[in-house]
């Protein structure tokens, strides 16, 4: 019985060092597979931030453009402005000079009109070559000649 006691022993820690066995390699291949299954999870991780990372660099490239052409067109229109701020400033120094001689020519005509036949019979207020037939409106004539031909 001693013999066969011993075999039965022998034979079950066979089994058990089989078992054992089976086990570790079962837990070997299970943690190859996570392993594996790692890795690949770490290779989509990698893959994910790489194509976020370079959707980011895209995106900063397209901000940059819009960001030059905003400044371009920018640039243009505050060249425009001041453009006509300053058309506008001759405008308005021509609009004053010409109120100016309006006022003038009124004065004239006011005075002509109250001093009517009293230096003769009224003419004409012009030779028949632009100049001015009266001494103090040759000057306000040539002005206005000079103002008027920038139009």
């Amino acid at each position: 019985m001693a013999s066969s006691s011993g075999t039965s022993s022998g034979s079950s820690m066979l089994q058990n060092s089989g078992s054992e066995e089976n086990l570790q390699a079962l837990m070997d291949q299970r943690k190859r597979k996570r392993m594996i299954s790692n890795r690949e999870s770490a290779r989509r991780s990698r893959m994910r931030k790489q194509k976020h990372l370079d959707d980011l660099a895209s995106l900063v490239t397209q901000l940059r453009n819009e960001n030059h052409q905003i400044l371009a067109s920018l640039n243009l229109t505050t060249h425009k402005c001041l453009t006509l701020e300053s058309h506008n400033s001759v405008l308005r120094a021509q609009v004053n000079e010409l109120s100016h001689w309006l006022e003038s020519l009124n004065q004239i005509i006011d005075f002509l009109n109250a001093t009517n036949g009293a230096f003769g019979p009224p003419g004409p207020l012009f030779e028949p070559d632009g100049s001015c037939l009266f001494n103090n409106v040759p000057c306000l004539t040539q002005h206005m000649t000079v103002g008027l031909s920038g139009f």
